[in-house]
C-alpha cells in the first residue's frame, strides 16, 4: 500500500508561519522549531522574545537549527502578521465576548486551503499567560486544544507540535482529493495591515460623531472587531468601507466650515445693528 506524501516545498507549506509571541524560554522556541520541522513548516517568528538567539533553542531544536537560523524576529505583532490574510491565535479560556472557535483540525483544514494562494499565520501567546485580549482581537478566528480540563496546561512547544500535525494531516488530505475546501471568491481577503488600518480609522471616525468617547471606546470596538473578522472583508469590501469613511469625516468638515461661516455671518450682521442703534 503506497503513502501519498505532501511536498515539504510547496507553496503552502511555506505560507503557513508560526509566530511566537514574547516567548519567555529559549528552549520553548528551539521545540517548536523541532516541531515544525517535523511536520514540514519552515517559517517562524519570534515577537520580542525575552532571550534570543541563545544555545539552549539551538540545543532544544536538535535538527531544526536551519529554522533558528532563518527565523524573523520583530518587536510586535502587527509587523508579524501585517502581510497575512488568515490570522488564527491559540486560546485556552473562554472570553467575555465569544470570537469564533476552531477546533485544531477546522483550523488546519481552513490554513490548507487558503494557503493555496494567500499567507496564514498560527499566532501562540506567552509560556504563563497566552495571549492578551488586544492580541486576540488582531485574529480572525481562535483555535483551542482540547486537552484534559483537570491539566490543561501545555507545553509551548507542544501547543505548536498540536497544530503543525493537524496542520499536515490536512494537506495529506488535500493531495489526495480529502474533503478540504475554501469557497471560491472574487476578491482576495484584506491582510492584517490593511484591517487594522481601517479600524483605527473607524474609531476616529465614530470618535468625531459622538458615537465613541475618545480615549474611551469600552467594548464597542472590541464588538466590531468580531463583526468584522467574522465575515472576512475582501479587499474591496474594506475599500469602500475606507471610502465610506472618507466621505462621512469630509461631510463633517464641510458641515463645520458652513457652520462656522454662518456663525461668523450672524455675529458680524449683530455688530453691524448694534452699530447702528
Amino acid at each position: 500500500m503506497s503513502t501519498v506524501k505532501p511536498n515539504n516545498d510547496a507553496e503552502h507549506f511555506k505560507r503557513v508561519r508560526i509566530v511566537l509571541v514574547n516567548t519567555s524560554h529559549p528552549g520553548n522556541i528551539g521545540g517548536a522549531a523541532r516541531a515544525m520541522k517535523n511536520m514540514g513548516l519552515v517559517s517562524l517568528y519570534l515577537v520580542a522574545p525575552k532571550k534570543f538567539p541563545d544555545p539552549e533553542a539551538n540545543w532544544r531544536a536538535a535538527g531544526g537549527e536551519d529554522l533558528l537560523d532563518s527565523v524573523v524576529v520583530v518587536d510586535t505583532l502587527d509587523e508579524a502578521i501585517a502581510d497575512c490574510k488568515l490570522v488564527i491565535g491559540t486560546s485556552a479560556r473562554e472570553r467575555r465576548i465569544p470570537w469564533p472557535l476552531l477546533t485544531p483540525k477546522e483550523c488546519a483544514d481552513q490554513a490548507v486551503a487558503e494557503s493555496q494562494v494567500h499567507d496564514v499565520a498560527f499566532v501562540f501567546g506567552r509560556e504563563d499567560r497566552g495571549l492578551t485580549n488586544e492580541e486576540l482581537h488582531k485574529c480572525n478566528a481562535h483555535v483551542h486544544i482540547p486537552a484534559n480540563p483537570a491539566y490543561s496546561a501545555l507545553n509551548l512547544a507542544t501547543a505548536v507540535q498540536v497544530l503543525c500535525y493537524e496542520f499536515r494531516m490536512s494537506a495529506l488530505a488535500y493531495v489526495r482529493g480529502g474533503p478540504v475546501h475554501f469557497d471560491d471568491w472574487d476578491q482576495p481577503p484584506a491582510d492584517n495591515k490593511a484591517l487594522e488600518a481601517y479600524y483605527e480609522h473607524l474609531r476616529q471616525t465614530l470618535e468625531t460623531l459622538s458615537f465613541l468617547e475618545p480615549g474611551n471606546p469600552r467594548q464597542t470596538m472590541t464588538r466590531l472587531r468580531r463583526l468584522y473578522n467574522r465575515i472576512r472583508l475582501d479587499d474591496m469590501e474594506l475599500s469602500i468601507l475606507r471610502g465610506i469613511l472618507t466621505a462621512t469625516n469630509n461631510y463633517i468638515y464641510h458641515t463645520d466650515n458652513k457652520i462656522e461661516a454662518l456663525e461668523k455671518e450672524l455675529a458680524s450682521l449683530r455688530q453691524q445693528s448694534d452699530q447702528k442703534s
